[in-house]
């Protein structure tokens, strides 16, 4: 990997956040959106380029390019938009960057620059906009001046803009691959990729859960794969699963209800070649619209599922809508009704009387996800460790049900129990569960990675993080179905019915009972370091109960 890409990459996201700070658009909301605005138009400015030049010697040969383009004949230039490759952006020669350098000292620039990338955006509406769950289009970019309050400071603000972007080349980013993307993207949002209202947190996956995930879902090589993420944020599980079945030989599918991380998603696909897949973003909430499912897109459901969702979070506002039993808030859309009633087999968790913010969504996505794939679909999907056994052996809870379900239908494939603080944005214990409709082995793989990682401070935070070769002991134990102590087993589905539907990797660990023999004196040695040291923590904590120590000292005289 050529470091000094990456490093003047990266340095082109810094100005662009100086010059945002310098005008006072520090940490300012809108931030984000002329950050991803403003990199996107140079990316796609640079990658027209950079695919002009592929076709043929004539283009390869002028020094300066854009000059031989404008010189270009009209029908000429439009033969040549027509024949490029799909998923590039068709530019107008007044769209190029150098034509907003050559022009920034005329008046209103600021309306020029913005004018330039909204005629841009229109252009390629068809290609590069995304969808709402409503069916309204939102297109690629819609100016950046508007968020600067002082008119008069508009044009210096843009002028500084166009001359950070002209003043880099992007050609040489276009030779490298996904890990490269997977960087800069997450280096250009890691200052957006917030919750700010403690709703649907569009935390960041880190990159060895999503390795782990689409490394184990997908095993040998895949074509025309239908992938989907109904809980996409910023796509980073669906980039990996396209990375590892191939940008070429997939469709990507997905729905977030944050307008920010769908604008963000737009990017990720742009930078991972994946804008053939732009159209089926949806923006929008999926569990009451459920946009791919009341559409039937795709027609038999998804071959792939990956998904982090949300785990907690007040949604009584629309409960009721989601409510399988609830008929009438449903009025007269029977075949939504059916769909709906379908989708959530293990029902919907009750509004409770305190801590709304605690209702368990993540128990909706998964029972939608369920439903979403296809006969022979596989999923992964992160859920918080006490899923594992929450409500077990109890038949009304939800969590069981689902539980019961995934065992009963034989569809689980397997069960990893991920260390703590793998994500340091949260405290909560994570786990995947991968799920597989045409699991043929007839058995589940049980994995405790909990020993495994290194603990690093995040900022405030802790942080976990795995070596390449914990990732890979992980891929390999479910892949190969590995069994081994402590850390996997592989259980048939009887054992897991018998374990009331637990799906606790230790649960099923055999116990080992070590008898080492020892004498008389080392058994006293023993017990007098124990008593020593309770004392001393009894001691250290202010407690002074006498009667723990002379319960201790009389089960000491009592073993002799």
């Amino acid at each position: 990997m050529n470091l000094t890409v990456r490093d003047r990459t990266k340095q082109l996201v810094d100005d662009l956040k100086a010059i945002c700070a310098n005008h006072g658009l520090g940490n300012d909301g809108n931030e984000y959106k002329i950050i991803t605005e403003v990199f996107l138009y140079k990316f796609m400015n640079d990658k027209f380029f950079f695919e002009v030049r592929k076709m043929g010697e004539k283009y390869r040969k002028p020094a300066n390019l854009e000059e031989f383009l404008k010189d270009m004949p009209d029908d000429n230039y439009d033969l040549l938009l027509l024949a490029l490759p799909a998923g590039v952006a068709q530019l107008k020669r007044e769209h190029f960057i150098s034509n907003l350098f050559n022009n920034q000292n005329v008046p209103q620039f600021a309306k020029l620059f913005d004018d330039t990338m909204r005629d841009m955006a229109s252009l390629n509406a068809d290609i590069f906009s995304v969808g709402t769950s409503g069916g309204e289009k939102v297109r690629l970019f819609s100016g950046i001046s508007q968020y600067i309050v002082e008119e008069s400071k508009r044009d210096g603000f843009c002028r500084a803009i166009v001359n950070k972007l002209f003043h880099c080349n992007f050609g040489e980013i276009f030779h490298e691959k996904y890990d490269f993307f997977a960087t800069i993207f997450e280096y250009l949002i890691q200052d957006y990729n917030k919750d700010g209202g403690g709703k649907y947190a569009e935390y960041y996956t880190p990159h060895a859960v999503a390795r782990i995930m689409s490394e184990i879902l997908v095993v040998g090589e895949v074509s025309n794969a239908k992938c989907y993420d109904p809980g996409a944020g910023t796509g980073s599980l669906l980039m990996s699963l396209a990375h590892q079945i191939g940008e070429d030989r997939c469709t990507i599918f997905s729905q977030d209800i944050s307008q920010k991380s769908s604008t963000l998603l737009r990017m990720n696909l742009i930078l991972n070649n994946l804008a053939h897949s732009l159209l089926n973003v949806v923006q929008g909430n999926t569990m009451t619209e459920p946009y791919h499912l009341l559409h039937k897109i795709p027609k038999d459901g998804f071959d792939y599922i990956v998904s982090n969702p949300p785990f907690k979070l007040d949604f009584s506002d629309w409960r009721d809508r989601v409510d399988a039993t609830k008929q009438s808030a449903m009025e007269d859309e029977s075949e939504t009704a059916k769909a709906f009633k379908k989708r959530f087999f293990a029902g919907v968790p009750n509004i409770p009387n305190k801590d709304k913010d605690k209702m368990e969504i993540y128990l909706l996505f998964l029972q939608h996800i369920i439903s979403s794939l296809s006969a022979k679909g596989k999923a992964a999907v992160v859920v918080p460790t006490g899923f594992l056994t929450a409500g077990k052996g109890k038949t009304k809870s939800i969590a069981n049900k689902i539980r019961m379900q995934l065992v009963d239908r034989g569809w689980l494939r397997a069960v990893v129990s991920m260390p703590s603080n793998i994500f340091a944005t949260t405290g909560t214990n994570v786990s995947i569960i991968f799920i597989d409709k045409d699991n043929t082995r007839g058995n589940v793989v049980l994995v405790d990675t909990s020993n495994l990682g290194t603990k690093i401070k995040d900022g405030k935070n802790q942080k976990t993080l795995l070596s390449d070769d914990e990732e890979q002991r992980i891929i390999n134990t479910v892949n190969d179905a590995q069994d081994d102590d402590e850390f996997s087993v592989v259980k048939a589905f009887a054992d897991l019915k018998a374990g009331k539907y637990s799906f606790n990797p230790g649960s099923y660990f055999d116990i080992q009972i070590v008898y080492s023999p020892i004498t008389d004196e080392e058994f006293q040695t023993h017990i007098t370091s124990f008593e020593t040291r309770f004392e001393a923590l009894i001691k250290e904590s202010h407690e002074t109960d006498d009667a723990i120590i002379k319960a201790l000292r009389s089960l000491r005289y009592e073993s002799k």
